[in-house]
């Protein structure tokens, strides 16, 4: 089984490390990289389109369609923003992405990047866990013919990224001990790309992965 997926996100610590894994998987023949600025990596199964405004997709209905899946990894750190501000970007524009997809797509397989201790409910007293709660939720709701939210802890970075800032480089030179100390809170970025590879060629019983069934999924 041969496929063709849409990364957004390729910019950032998690996008960047799925699309090295695409990149690098037999059975993925082509992968486009939705960006809002570029991304200097090339190689001959990619594709890149740049999208300054994910909310004005007018005009992109050819270069979206014909894919079976979309890993979404775009997003943003709550830190400092207020639950508007957040939500407009978590929730609203990804909301706006995945169901423009659908509508060119509709046996496309949609996922999504969450977090680990994302609230379901959508009424806990954490800001960004509501508000990636209320997306997962929404998401599920669309036709897509399986929607996965993934709940990655702690990721070790792999080997080549450039998009990895300073401060996350010195911590996942201590990832052997976290992953000793906190086993079930860490994870490779590798185990998350593969696990989100796999979603798509061999299916999980479950619409949300926490991180026992990302390692799971990746050894699949």
């Amino acid at each position: 089984m041969k496929i063709n997926v849409i990364i957004t996100g390729a910019t950032g610590l998690v996008g960047e490390g799925i699309l090295l894994e695409c990149l690098n998987h037999p059975d993925i023949q082509k992968v486009l990289m939705v960006n809002r600025k570029s991304h200097p990596i090339k190689h001959p199964k990619l594709n890149e389109l740049i999208v300054s405004d994910f909310l004005n997709l007018d005009g992109l209905n050819e270069q979206l369609s014909g894919y079976d899946t979309c890993f979404y990894c775009a997003g943003i750190s709550s830190n400092g923003m207020n639950e508007q501000e957040y939500n407009h970007i978590t929730y609203d524009i990804t909301m706006h992405f995945a169901n423009k997809l659908i509508s060119l797509n509709p046996n496309m397989i949609f996922d999504f990047v969450s977090g680990s201790h994302t609230d379901s409910s959508e009424k806990g007293k954490i800001m960004w866990a509501r508000v990636k709660g209320k997306t997962e939720n929404a998401l599920m709701k669309l036709p897509f013919k399986k929607v996965y939210t993934f709940r990655p802890g702690f990721m070790k970075p792999t080997s080549g990224q450039k998009n990895v800032k300073s401060y996350y480089k010195i911590i996942s030179s201590f990832y052997p001990i976290l992953h000793f100390l906190f086993p079930d809170q860490t994870s490779t970025m590798q185990e998350v790309g593969i696990a989100m590879i796999n979603s798509v060629l061999k299916g999980y019983p479950k619409q949300i992965l926490e991180i026992k069934d990302i390692k799971l999924l990746a050894k699949a």
